[in-house]
């Protein structure tokens, strides 16, 4: 059975690197005068301001994300602003924080939205200021410049078929599965469900989906769930978990019940004790994004629109599959290890 897959192709991951490249380039271009007219104009870059606002301040995910937008405005001499709200829950804390960006006058305002509509009216009100806003990880139902995302859906179906071979390496064909989910009526985590069991069920019929449970991105509740699916479920044959914070619960619940030979376990993202998890077993597989691309590749869109430079309008950096066999290579150790920076003061 392999077990070094890439979900999406890195030639696109790669895409999304040039891509950010090239922009920088062109506003470089512009600073000395060369850029063409109705791009970035001369020193324009020079003096913006752009806050970033992620879903958590207290996950390594959104700290990774905060430390590449941190390197994007070095690299730019752009002021960074980074913020978000202490839970992944608290939407009207982040609501609280877009019309703090508002009200200081930014120029752009990146923004990982913790629900795809509650932050619409103050997406809008920033537009109406002049303030570009740029998205990122999840999408929103308001127009906004541009989106900088992983296709949840497909990686959802990715990990679905993922843990379809864990489970058939074992011999299985029927039994039932864990949907641990963190947050409902977020657009990410919602599609990361729904391609799951459209992966598991075109790969495995016989396996089922016995509950989607949420934890509301607590670590404790994740664990105390997945020791309730393992005691009622005599017939649980995996887990699957849609985020950090779920896969680091489930994790501490396979290790406190000696289930992790026997109950194979996929989950996305990464931070150190998921990929603790991962070099232990606990763990069998991590669906890796990039958050510390998502940070340097907002800040530089939100640069670019600022400046009148076109960028796209949705952009999928890719996604890799980790697991014991590929985790210290270097192409992934990187992604699993990225560097975290703090909000700001």
């Amino acid at each position: 059975m392999a077990r070094n897959r890439v979900l999406f192709s890195t030639p696109l991951l790669v895409a999304g690197v040039v891509l950010a490249l090239v922009v920088g380039l062109v506003i470089g271009k512009a600073a000395s005068g060369g850029g063409p007219a109705g791009n970035a104009g001369p020193g324009k870059a020079s003096g913006l301001r752009v806050d970033v606002i992620v879903k958590a301040t207290d996950s390594s995910f959104w700290q990774s994300m905060f430390a590449g937008a941190q390197k994007a405005g070095d690299d730019f001499g752009v002021e960074v602003g980074r913020f978000g709200p202490t839970s992944e829950t608290d939407v009207n804390e982040q609501v609280q924080l877009v019309e703090n960006s508002i009200s200081r006058g930014v120029n752009a305002i990146v923004l990982a939205a913790n629900s795809e509509s509650a932050l619409n009216q103050v997406i809008d009100r920033a537009r109406q200021a002049g303030i570009k806003v740029i998205t990122v990880d999840g999408t929103v139902t308001t127009a906004n410049e541009a989106f900088i995302g992983t296709n949840n859906l497909r990686a959802g179906e990715q990990a679905g078929q993922r843990l379809c071979q864990l489970i058939s390496a074992q011999g299985k064909t029927t039994g039932k599965v864990l949907l641990e989910n963190a947050v409902a009526g977020v657009q990410a985590l919602g599609d990361r469900a729904k391609g799951f069991r459209q992966g598991l069920a075109a790969t495995c019929p016989g396996i089922t989906v016995w509950q989607e449970r949420f934890n509301n991105n607590d670590i404790n509740t994740a664990a105390n769930q997945a020791n309730d699916a393992l005691g009622a479920v005599p017939d649980l044959v995996g887990v699957f978990a849609a985020n950090n914070m779920s896969g680091n619960g489930v994790a501490r619940a396979i290790k406190d019940t000696g289930r992790a030979a026997t109950l194979p376990v996929v989950a996305f993202d990464s931070d150190p004790q998921e990929n603790a998890a991962l070099a232990d077993g606990s763990i069998d597989s991590l669906v890796v994004q990039n958050p510390y691309f998502f940070g340097y590749q907002g800040v530089t869109e939100a640069i670019a629109v600022s400046t009148g430079a076109k960028v796209p309008v949705n952009l999928d950096p890719g996604a890799v599959l980790a697991d014991q066999s590929n985790m210290n290579e270097p192409s992934v150790k990187d992604l699993l290890n990225p560097p975290t920076a703090q909000a700001s003061q």
